[in-house]
């Protein structure tokens, strides 16, 4: 019997990941602060080929895949009906998993167990220093580039979305001269698509590192301070994953299960490297397997990674008003609900990268009088919560994406693929 490659490469980024952990710890527990330092540095940059190599794809994916997939929805008419239907999703479950990031933090007050002793002063100060980004101006240029080529050279997903809807519907507007552009370009993509599968076999290298270099500095004494917080974050995951399958369900009935057994190994990879972007071009492959047309995967999903991140919306909210607990700080519920609406705004098109989140927390922290420094109350422990955020990411752009398929009746039967 034959072995399915992808079955295969679960496996191995399973098992690097059981490595990453034993590694990590036995380094963690033998070895002193400047070897533990040296240790990390070290093993993180086989996660920093990893993670350049899927990088060096996304913006012409992004460009080549959604400029087809515009120029192939045809006029005008049907990019704004489509993209009006994906983007009430995208506020429908932004606000809702705000919603449940602040009711639970406010029920289970985990920022009363914060140990203020083990604050990271080191990692928040950084972070503290990029919150001047979020002022509206700074907001308006992060949307709309002045250059695409500087966009593509930043993995700006936001700014090459917007360049790429204006050069796709210009091109779907030319008529038959625009599509020997099309044809070109999806060429481009399928090619783009085919180094993704190469890249992807460096994915257990990228997770060992990963897993690898944050046990060896925090050790897994980090869950003693931090358990409850954890565990009250993991309930509102939780909660949330509830919402999303029972929504799920009603629009995609049993193929629900089929959707997630397909994306499995892209949840797998933002599990472990917390980095949305390192599944972005497998997550569009599955996607397209599972029967969502290509015209639509290629509008949807580039805009869902800039305003459907779902698991960094709840722990916004979740953090903000932790840390404001740990201060011993009482909002009430007007203002709390005003947080939740700055960071509906401030949230848009924040990078699905390791740690974007914490700087929006930061910036918001700062906005409302609560001090920016809380930040290090919690970065011991982001790691870990990263990991089941940008999971949640990657879940809600699939259903995003197969929803808007099947309401805009595109869901067709699974691709099986040849053996």
């Amino acid at each position: 019997m034959k072995v399915n490659p992808s079955s295969k490469l679960t496996l191995y980024i399973l098992v690097a990941m059981v490595l990453g952990i034993g590694i990590g710890y036995l380094v963690h527990l033998n070895s002193s602060p400047e070897t533990i330092k040296t240790f990390s540095t070290n093993i993180k940059l086989l996660t920093t080929i990893f993670l350049r190599l899927v990088q060096m794809v996304i913006a012409p994916l992004v460009f080549t895949t959604l400029v087809v997939g515009i120029a192939k929805l045809g006029d005008l008419k049907t990019v704004g009906r489509v993209g009006g239907k994906a983007l009430l999703w995208f506020v429908s479950a932004s606000l809702i998993s705000l919603l449940i990031g602040m009711l639970l933090v406010n029920f289970f007050k985990p920022g009363n167990a914060i140990n203020l002793a083990s604050a990271d002063l080191d990692s928040a100060k950084d972070l503290i220093g990029k919150t001047q980004e979020f002022s509206i101006q700074k907001f308006i240029e992060h949307v709309f580039p002045k250059s695409v080529i500087e966009s593509m050279a930043t993995n700006e997903i936001l700014q090459i979305v917007i360049f790429s809807i204006f050069f796709g519907v210009a091109t779907a507007a030319m008529g038959e001269k625009g599509k020997i552009i099309v044809k070109a370009l999806d060429a481009v993509a399928h090619i783009i698509l085919k180094m993704v599968g190469y890249v992807m076999n460096f994915a257990p290298l990228g997770v060992f590192g990963a897993i690898a270099a944050v046990i060896a500095t925090k050790g897994l004494e980090v869950f003693s301070f931090y358990g409850q917080y954890l565990l009250s974050f993991l309930a509102g995951i939780a909660s949330l994953w509830v919402v999303l399958f029972s929504v799920g369900y009603l629009i995609l009935g049993k193929r629900l299960l089929r959707l997630f057994k397909l994306i499995s190994q892209p949840l797998l990879i933002a599990f472990s490297t917390t980095s949305s972007e390192a599944v972005f071009p497998k997550l569009t492959s599955e996607l397209e397997k599972f029967g969502c047309k290509d015209k639509i995967v290629s509008f949807i999903l580039p805009l869902g990674y800039s305003f459907n991140l779902d698991g960094s919306m709840m722990y916004m909210t979740f953090a903000s008003l932790a840390i404001a607990q740990a201060y011993g700080i009482d909002l009430d519920l007007g203002t709390q609900l005003t947080m939740l609406l700055v960071l509906m705004l401030t949230s848009k098109g924040i990078a699905g990268v390791p740690r974007a989140s914490l700087v929006v927390v930061t910036a918001t922290c700062a906005m409302f009088n609560i001090p920016a420094e809380g930040i290090a109350l919690i970065i011991p422990i982001d790691h870990f919560c990263d990991m089941f955020r940008t999971a949640t990411n990657v879940v809600g752009n699939a259903l995003a994406t197969s929803a808007v398929s099947k309401w805009e009746n595109e869901l067709g039967p699974e691709v099986i693929e040849a053996a």
